[in-house]
């Protein structure tokens, strides 16, 4: 976006300069119709404390700042952790007769799932629940932007007709593989593989991608390995490899999508809240505007999940993907799956 536009949508809100020039897409351009925009929303004033888990390298931070600064009279507190730790707080808290968060915006929607199944999350209101997609409509929390599971792989070495559409079929492939175990979105796609697939099956997938694969310590990491040749292909969210190519447009990177498995499974962050009152409610209908729908579609490469925002550049349209049926709140059940992964010498 130009400097100009930038210029001119910050200084309505009195705050040029005072902002990161990424955010320049934030609170600024027509909104189509059926879409919210800041603009319509009632003015945020009082105190919040919101638990975030960390993400997305500072672009939710960003969002926040937008927020605040639009809104001078909210006092926004927050507590900043990995999303599954915060997770347990919130529910170790209610145990003890405490609430210290009002909200919780979560990464992964399996830290959601451990705050919901203990009953500690209000009810979506209808108009902020209508706002999503059909299905991604959850009685006790709304998604804010999702990921799909994909398989970077490196163009040089592959023709994306050489990879297998399933998952579970790259085990039995003669591929060179990388992966991060350790890391809570490769977990998440574990669990669903178990919830799928059964427990007996998953851990003969892990051993036997094991004996191929080669461990980084996050999936960024893991396509730029691809990216370099070091691996024929990877696991990773979508959207590490469509910021990679926005910087290096010849890189020797694309993505292929297995088809109805845990090897494309659409995760979602998302936020809930913890109390009733109105200013929370207002908070979460801030996230879903359009404004910060487009914001991270556009720099954090995240799948829109509101009506009428435009899928990040590189991402093909969602009807041509075909994930899984799951509640992703069933993503929540991670012990059994890191006993699985321990088991089987993959932690």
């Amino acid at each position: 976006m130009k400097r100009r536009t930038f210029i001119q949508g910050l200084a309505a809100f009195g705050v040029v300069g005072s902002l990161p020039l990424s955010l320049s897409r934030a609170f600024a351009g027509n909104v189509p119709p059926g879409l919210i925009s800041v603009d319509d929303l009632p003015a945020l004033n009082g105190e919040l404390t919101l638990y975030l888990g960390r993400g997305e390298g500072g672009l939710y931070e960003n969002v926040l700042q937008a927020i605040q600064a639009r809104n001078p009279n909210l006092k926004l507190g927050i507590r900043r952790g990995p999303t599954a730790a915060l997770a347990n707080t919130i529910v170790g808290e209610a145990k003890a007769g405490v609430q210290r968060a009002d909200l919780f915006w979560a990464v992964d929607s399996g830290a959601i799932g451990l705050v919901t199944d203990a009953g500690l999350a209000q009810p979506i209101a209808a108009d902020l629940s209508a706002q999503l997609q059909p299905q991604f409509r959850y009685q006790g929390w709304a998604p804010v932007t999702g990921r799909i599971r994909t398989l970077p792989y490196n163009t040089k070495r592959l023709s994306k007709e050489q990879i297998p559409d399933s998952i579970m079929a790259i085990a039995d492939s003669d591929l060179s593989i990388g992966w991060a175990p350790a890391y809570a979105s490769f977990q998440s796609f574990v669990t669903a593989m178990r919830i799928l697939e059964g427990d007996d099956k998953t851990a003969k997938w892990l051993k036997k991608v094991q004996k191929r694969a080669k461990s980084y310590a996050g999936e960024l990491g893991v396509v730029m390995a691809v990216e370099r040749g070091e691996v024929d292909i990877g696991f990773a969210n979508h959207y590490y490899t469509l910021r990679l190519k926005s910087g290096k447009p010849d890189a020797n990177l694309d993505l292929a999508f297995t088809k109805q498995d845990a090897g494309c499974l659409v995760n979602a962050s998302g936020v809930l809240a913890l109390n009733d009152s109105a200013l929370a409610g207002n908070f979460m209908r801030y996230l879903l505007s359009k404004e910060v729908q487009d914001y991270l579609a556009h720099e954090a490469y995240e799948i829109p999940l509101v009506n009428g925002i435009a899928l990040p550049d590189g991402l093909p349209s969602l009807a041509s993907v075909s994930p899984p049926n799951i509640d992703l709140t069933q993503l929540a059940d991670l012990r059994p799956t890191l006993n699985l992964m321990r088991e089987n010498g993959v932690l």
